[in-house]
């Protein structure tokens, strides 16, 4: 068994910062897809243990970041309603609306819980006949088989008062979408582990080859992401561009297929928009036809608030990883976690809170 102080190994780490300084002799853009990935390197330092020559960018690999606007006002617009129990991860609370958050809805009166699971919203219904109880279904498909677990029981059960507002999105979608971009900077990707434990890489596999750029799955901890990068500057260095597994402990070539199973049984692939990127094609889940009742856009009639991204906020540049977070001007001023502008503020897994906890001091 692996033990997690094997991947905070100081001497591991040090050897493959060595390693990856040995092999680098040119200027190389990495981005790391994961949020979670984000935090661990500025939390650790890794980007700063790195050659001058590699620059690691920052993608849009943090599922609250990402979540349009107009879905948080469409839950806001929900979850007010008085015979409305709003359930959600607890990390979507303080991302802002139009004008206030979920927790300050919270603090007026609205019956908003926090669940670590749509199954425990699925329960909250059933104790709760004479409420219509919603579950606010974000993420990539790490989390889209237990939201689909929930649409498919409470469809099992005629479970008439369960429904499910849905802002699951696709990781392969927006790697092209960036790679397409004519601002794109990108020479070469870690892969989110957690993403490809349930769908596998592949997906990446045509992407690798068709746009020449190397795809290397790695974890969370020091060692997986300092390890994922050597491989990546290996391939570079070396004109080869491959999809490698650095995170095979857990994850494998086809993934779960059950959880993909049940992934395609409730959900349909459709375009959706991301926070600060726009529209991206087949980049979103959304419940199918056959899960239409339990659909709570369409029961609570919201499905066509559009609100538009506010202007002074620059989330959308970070995710794309065109700007560092302290380039923003209002970065640490007019917005902090307490106050934030947007998202990348607010989630645990967004670059600017990354920076904000771990490097603020440096850039005052």
């Amino acid at each position: 068994m692996n033990y997690l102080d094997e991947f905070r190994d100081p001497a591991t780490a040090k050897k493959i910062t060595a390693a990856i300084k040995a092999i680098t002799t040119q200027p190389w853009n990495i981005m790391e897809v994961c949020g979670g990935q984000t935090h661990s390197i500025i939390k650790y330092g890794i980007d700063q243990l790195l050659p001058d020559q590699i620059n690691l960018i920052h993608g849009p690999g943090c599922p609250v970041c990402v979540t349009p606007l107009a879905y948080i006002d469409k839950a806001l617009a929900i979850a007010a309603q008085p015979e409305v129990i709003f359930c959600s991860f607890g990390d979507m609370l303080r991302v802002p609306g139009s004008h206030h958050d979920l927790l300050s809805l919270k603090a007026q009166g609205a019956d908003i819980r926090i669940v670590y699971s749509p199954l425990d919203a699925l329960a909250i219904a059933k104790i709760n006949p004479d409420k219509q109880v919603v579950f606010f279904g974000v993420g990539f498909e790490t989390t889209a088989p237990t939201t689909a677990l929930a649409a498919y029981q409470a469809k099992q059960q005629k479970l008439s008062n369960f429904s499910l507002l849905i802002c699951h999105v696709r990781v392969p979608p927006v790697m092209q979408a960036l790679l397409d971009s004519p601002a794109n900077q990108v020479q070469g990707f870690l892969g989110a582990g957690h993403v490809c434990s349930i769908m596998g890489y592949h997906e990446y596999l045509p992407l690798s080859a068709h746009h020449k750029i190397p795809i290397v799955i790695t974890g969370f901890e020091p060692v997986d992401i300092l390890h994922g990068l050597y491989l990546c500057i290996k391939q570079l260095e070396e004109k080869r561009y491959q999809v490698e597994n650095e995170y095979s402990r857990v994850v494998k070539e086809q993934g779960n297929q059950p959880a993909q199973q049940l992934i395609s049984q409730v959900f349909d692939i459709v375009n959706q928009s991301w926070r600060g990127l726009g529209e991206i094609a087949a980049s979103g889940l959304a419940l199918n036809a056959d899960y239409a009742d339990w659909n709570a856009e369409q029961r609570f009639a919201v499905a066509a608030i559009n609100t538009k991204e506010p202007a002074a906020c620059r989330s959308g540049e970070v995710l794309q990883g065109l700007i560092k977070p302290a380039q923003c001007a209002e970065f640490g001023t007019t917005c902090t976690p307490e106050h934030p502008l947007g998202a990348t503020m607010v989630s645990s897994e967004g670059a600017c809170a990354a920076y904000y906890r771990y490097r603020r001091h440096q850039h005052v």
